[in-house]
């Protein structure tokens, strides 16, 4: 089934990149989206397990005591 594509306004700017876009690189594009990702991510998580305090003991064991210094 082809479909065929109507006129559209050639002076709109998306920033998504317009009607019918098909980046020959969106795999690379992708990969790097998803690495800046995980690479923020891991540093917040760093930093939240670093300056993590606890003042009175969890009557339970909860999974940041797998990585807080203070219950090593």
């Amino acid at each position: 089934m082809q479909y065929k594509r109507y006129p559209y306004p050639k002076i709109v700017w998306s920033p998504s990149g317009g009607w019918w876009v098909q980046p020959s690189n969106w795999v690379s594009n992708t990969a790097a989206t998803f690495a800046g990702i995980l690479a923020v991510t891991g540093w917040v998580w760093y930093i939240s397990a670093k300056n993590e305090v606890r003042t009175i003991k969890p009557k339970r064991p909860i999974p940041s005591m797998l990585w807080a210094k203070e219950f090593k």
